[in-house]
């Protein structure tokens, strides 16, 4: 058996979930706290914290030098499109925008990703792959009900920065595969990160001049501290280390799972229902998840 015919395994795939489902929380805490916190100062915080702590990790671990002097300007433009682009953009866009809005808007990311990295030849696109997104698309609108969302005047400007963000993270996933196999997962996400903060940390500090922060609640701390560590360390750090072992299109499909989540937690912690349009919804969704993460063999093997 040849190795292409090996298929994927399991491992990246439950990295995935687990980033899907770390990154599905931010949305309902991001929003309390930033009835306290500006979303600058958030940004500043979630990305200063992370970048902290994965840089004691690698200190740890070993050097942080990179074998290739290029990579460093790779790096810093992956902390764009990332990280410092997608933050800004999602935190602004989510205070100015509902949270059944910007669910919505999440659906764009896997589509972005695809396109861009067909485009750019990154990635070729199947029939079958294009059709596993479409319909696990479907999956989530059924599930979220577009009629729920409100594109009035009101949120026009946070829905269009939402967008903006899913562009963001789109070119990223598409792009960063072979840089981060090439230097490793934790590595690869240390500069990543430590390129963000240099423009995010001062942002966030400029931000908190407009605050009382003897005013802020320890609770809110403890928030932002999740934000950073659950929210940000944890799901950035596992998306690096599957990306560098799937397609950059598996890893964005897996983004429709994150209102699913949400919807199982409300059953699970809240005790809501489960209805029929919840099922096929969740039904459609992993029908487009087998499409994207299948491998389909030619008839003949090597």
């Amino acid at each position: 058996m040849s190795k292409s015919s090996v298929p994927e395994s399991l491992p990246p795939h439950i990295a995935l979930l687990v980033v899907q489902l770390t990154f599905g929380t931010l949305p309902v805490v991001g929003k309390i706290v930033l009835k306290t916190i500006p979303s600058f100062a958030l940004v500043g915080f979630r990305i200063g914290i992370t970048a902290l702590a994965l840089y004691l990790v690698q200190r740890y671990r070993g050097n942080l030098r990179l074998a290739d002097k290029k990579d460093y300007l790779k790096f810093a433009i992956l902390s764009l499109f990332g990280v410092t682009l997608n933050q800004i953009f999602f935190i602004t866009g989510l205070s100015l925008t509902k949270a059944s809005n910007a669910s919505l808007l999440a659906v764009t990311i896997p589509i972005f990703a695809l396109s861009f990295g067909a485009v750019s030849g990154i990635e070729k696109i199947s029939k079958i792959k294009t059709a596993g997104i479409v319909i696990a698309a479907l999956g989530v609108v059924l599930l979220i009900d577009p009629r729920k969302a409100s594109f009035s005047s009101d949120t026009t400007l946070g829905d269009i920065l939402i967008i903006i963000n899913s562009i963001s993270y789109g070119i990223y996933v598409s792009i960063s595969k072979d840089i981060i196999t090439r230097n490793g997962a934790i590595k690869s996400i240390v500069w990543v990160f430590i390129f963000s903060s240099i423009v995010c940390v001062p942002l966030g500090l400029n931000s908190l001049a407009s605050i009382d922060l003897s005013a802020v609640s320890l609770s809110t701390w403890l928030l932002i501290l999740y934000v950073a560590v659950v929210a940000t360390l944890i799901p950035y750090l596992f998306n690096a280390w599957a990306l560098a072992r799937v397609n950059p299109s598996t890893v964005a499909v897996y983004v429709y799972l994150q209102p699913l989540f949400g919807f199982l937690a409300a059953i699970v912690f809240l005790g809501e229902k489960v209805d029929s349009k919840v099922l096929a919804a969740a039904l459609l969704i992993f029908a487009g998840l087998f499409l994207v993460t299948k491998k389909f063999e030619s008839g003949l093997k090597q």
